[in-house]
């Protein structure tokens, strides 16, 4: 049966998004091209304010639910959207994120858990949060990998196991979906900026831990296996290098993929979706929910992406030369 509701509510949010285009092409808020960029036009930031949107809307709509994760939602898009604007200090940035972690940790009561699972719990999310961040570099990527994550949950929520609230989930992917329509394309219309790739993070690791703690099931973590490998490996190479983590860059692999090997981005992003996806299909289904099998699976997946890094950039890039944006 069709859930008109659901209907009305992507014309909505596909209204507001071209009034938020409208409003940011008059008020300059625009990516410009810089060294480090993969993109060679100007291009609108912050489209991606269409995640917390949607969400607070479904919030209004649904009664109210999930009252601390909205707030923890609404308060890490604000300070990312004003970073968008104009860059924030990191001191302040790093504290507004905390406190939004500590907003979805009590929705979910992680506080009734020990201290030292509050902590792996919190470097998780933080971890992850930057790594969906430094993964939003080119057309297609945030909004194609967050589609297929949120697809996944909503699978598992009505086939395996019931976790969250599915119109929850609906109204995410709905939201990533008319994202996509102004990014996933050849020249894109916006980009997520951080107040999308950050809030999309924040809601993904939302279902995620919810997902884990109904279930129990520390495997769930491999719906984020591919951009946590790209990620990890990348810091490894720059930790080798003696350069500074902290430093803008752009030598992750899918950048070397997009820039030097001049493959287009859409294909790139397919082609990291579609990892994932083969990825996906393996939890679902054939996963082993035990946490060494788990720490196995990380050991070999990583090994087998450095080895092909190695072979593919070479080990004069990765090793023993500083790039020459960082130069």
């Amino acid at each position: 049966m069709i859930d008109f509701t659901l209907i009305l509510f992507t014309v909505v949010l596909f209204g507001v998004m071209l009034v938020y285009l409208r409003i940011a092409d008059q008020n300059n808020i625009i990516d410009r091209p810089n060294a480090r960029s993969s993109h060679s036009i100007h291009t609108i930031r912050g489209g991606g304010i269409i995640f917390p949107l949607a969400l607070l809307l479904e919030f209004v709509f649904s009664g109210f639910e999930y009252g601390w994760f909205i707030l923890g939602l609404v308060l890490i898009s604000t300070i990312s959207f004003f970073d968008d604007l104009k860059p924030q200090k990191a001191r302040l940035r790093f504290s507004i994120h905390l406190l939004a972690v500590a907003f979805m940790f009590y929705q979910l009561q992680l506080f009734y858990f020990p201290w030292y699972v509050i902590m792996l719990a919190l470097f998780f999310v933080i971890g992850s949060i930057n790594a969906v961040n430094f993964m939003d570099g080119i057309n297609g990527m945030t909004g194609g990998y967050a589609l297929l994550t949120l697809l996944t949950f909503y699978y598992v929520n009505f086939n395996i196991i019931f976790f969250i609230d599915d119109r929850l989930l609906l109204v995410a992917i709905i939201a990533v979906v008319v994202f996509n329509y102004f990014n996933f394309r050849k020249v894109a219309r916006c980009f997520a900026g951080d107040v999308g790739s950050v809030s999309i993070a924040f809601i993904i690791l939302f279902f995620m831990l919810q997902l884990i703690l109904v279930t129990q099931n520390f495997s769930y973590i491999l719906l984020m296996l591919i951009y946590g490998l790209d990620v990890v490996t990348t810091m490894m190479f720059r930790i080798i290098r003696r350069e500074n983590v902290f430093e803008a860059h752009r030598t992750h692999f899918y950048q070397f993929l997009a820039n030097e090997k001049k493959i287009p981005h859409l294909g790139v992003a397919l082609a990291y979706v579609m990892a994932q996806l083969l990825v996906n299909i393996w939890v679902i289904y054939w996963s082993v929910n035990k946490i060494s099998y788990l720490a196995l699976v990380l050991v070999i997946t990583g090994t087998f992406i450095v080895v092909c890094r190695l072979m593919i950039q070479g080990k004069r890039q990765l090793i023993d030369r500083t790039p020459v944006e960082n130069s």
